[in-house]
C-alpha cells in the first residue's frame, strides 16, 4: 500500500487483534458499569450500545466507506480507508481496522456514551458498541476466508460477496443485513 515497508507495516493487521485488544476493554467497561449501575441497567445499556453499533456499521459503510470523493487527496484517503479492501478482498491482513484508527475511535465512543448516558450506563453502552465492532470484524473476516457451515452464515457470505463482486451500492450491513431492508439497499 505504501512504498515504505515501515508505513505499510501499520496498515496490516492480524484478525486476532480486535478481540485481543478490545476483549479486556469490554470487560473493564462492564466492570466499571456494574459498580455504578444495577445489573438490569448494565444489560439494557449493553444491548442499546450494540444496537447503536449495528446502525453505525451500516451508515459508516454506506456513507463514509462508499462515498465518492472528488479531490485527488480525498480519493487517495478513501482508497486507504476502504478502497484497498475492495481492490484486495482476499488479503487476510487488510480486513480489520488498524489500532492506530480503531483505538482513537473506541476512546471517542466511550466518551460519547458517557456524555449521553452518564458514567455507569455510558460504560455499559460503550461496551455493547465495542462488542458489536469486534463481532463485525470477526464475522467479516470469517465471511471472506471461510465457508460458513450454517444456513445463516452461507446467506451472510453470499450477500457480502455480492456486495464485493456484483453491486457495491447495495448490501452495506455485513453483520446487520436488516438495515439494508429498512433503508432500501438490500441486494437484488
Amino acid at each position: 500500500m505504501f512504498r515504505s515497508p515501515f508505513l505499510d507495516r501499520f496498515t496490516r493487521v492480524h484478525p486476532a487483534v480486535p478481540p485481543l485488544l478490545y476483549g479486556p476493554v469490554v470487560l473493564l467497561l462492564v466492570t466499571c458499569s456494574a459498580r455504578r449501575a444495577g445489573a438490569w441497567a448494565v444489560v439494557a445499556c449493553c444491548l442499546f450500545g450494540y444496537g447503536v453499533w449495528t446502525l453505525a456499521e451500516y451508515w459508516i459503510h454506506r456513507a463514509v466507506f462508499h462515498l465518492t470523493p472528488r479531490s485527488r487527496w480525498g480519493r487517495r484517503l478513501h482508497w486507504l480507508v476502504h478502497g484497498v479492501h475492495h481492490d484486495h478482498p482476499n488479503d487476510p491482513l487488510r480486513l480489520v481496522m488498524a489500532p492506530g484508527a480503531s483505538v482513537p475511535a473506541a476512546c471517542l465512543t466511550v466518551e460519547l456514551f458517557r456524555l449521553a448516558l452518564g458514567d455507569g450506563r455510558g460504560c455499559a453502552g460503550a461496551a455493547g458498541f465495542i462488542t458489536g465492532y469486534v463481532v463485525y470484524d470477526m464475522l467479516h473476516f470469517h465471511l471472506h476466508h471461510h465457508r460458513p457451515s450454517t444456513d445463516l452464515g452461507r446467506r451472510l457470505r453470499n450477500r457480502h460477496l455480492r456486495h464485493h463482486f456484483q453491486d457495491e451500492r447495495r448490501g452495506f450491513g455485513v453483520s446487520c443485513p436488516y438495515w439494508d431492508h429498512v433503508f432500501g439497499t438490500a441486494p437484488r
